[in-house]
């Protein structure tokens, strides 16, 4: 009997964050596959579960063509990660391995609430109109590809959602990509920063386009940078969309 892979978005982690069918989908698994992070999170809302962490790319590349190996041999197999499984997520590479394995397994993914979304709401209603996600780690993507897509954003006028802004190996990803933004933007507009969005230890910030560079930021943050209809009322972090009261 064929099994079943799911390829989960679990959101920030908390299991208030999670959508019913994502929580029903590793309630049913056999084993649950993640990166050890992801893994310790699932932990806490889903302790008995039987786990397989893994702590490089190189080892989730592997445990995706074991998990699909699972899934063809009657296991139902979960396997995700935080956020949205399609966003910047694990599902594209799970496709992938399935087709070079041309396996027939049925595989089905579930989406998250990813970073941009939970940050968000933190912040107010910055996203209210079109949007731009994009992630500054350069590890996969070269960086004078991210910041030509940068360049592109900034002058549509679209807000902008940066991911990985910044890390120990590429500290200065986010500076750069300032430099792009300022070329277009008013050096006020309004920047909002949230950290560990709908975790335990959450914070976040509302500055300006000017001051970024000074901003305490990591790689668990997520930056939100407004257009020209991005204001700030009462401490939130709002774009119009033409709405007037």
């Amino acid at each position: 009997m064929r099994g079943k892979l799911s390829v989960i978005g679990f959101g920030p982690g908390s299991i208030d964050y999670m959508t019913m069918k994502a929580i029903k989908a590793i309630e049913h698994a056999d084993i649950v596959i993640g990166h050890t992070t992801y893994v310790d999170i699932l932990r806490q809302p889903f302790p008995n579960k039987s786990y397989r962490a893994v702590d490089t790319m190189e080892e989730l590349e592997e445990h995706c063509r074991i998990a699909v190996k699972d899934a063809q041999e009657g296991w139902n197999v979960a396997i995700g990660n935080s956020g949205d499984s399609g966003i910047y997520g694990i599902a594209g590479i799970i496709y992938q391995v399935a087709e070079e394995m041309d396996a027939d397994v049925d595989i089905e993914v579930i989406p998250g609430i990813t970073a941009a979304f939970a940050a968000a709401s933190i912040l107010g209603a910055p996203l209210m109109h079109d949007t731009a996600l994009i992630n500054l780690f350069d590890w996969i993507t070269p960086l004078d590809i991210i910041l030509s897509r940068i360049d592109a954003v900034a002058a549509s006028d679209m807000v902008i959602c940066l991911y990985s802004p910044k890390s120990i190996n590429h500290p200065d990803n986010l500076d750069k990509a300032t430099d792009v933004i300022m070329r277009y933007r008013d050096p006020e507009t309004p920047v909002g920063i949230v950290r560990n969005a709908g975790r335990h230890d959450q914070s976040h910030i509302i500055t300006t386009l000017n001051m970024l560079k000074e901003a305490d930021v990591d790689m668990f943050a997520t930056v939100i940078i407004g257009n020209s209809q991005t204001f700030v009322s009462n401490g939130r972090m709002i774009t119009s969309r033409g709405y007037t009261p």
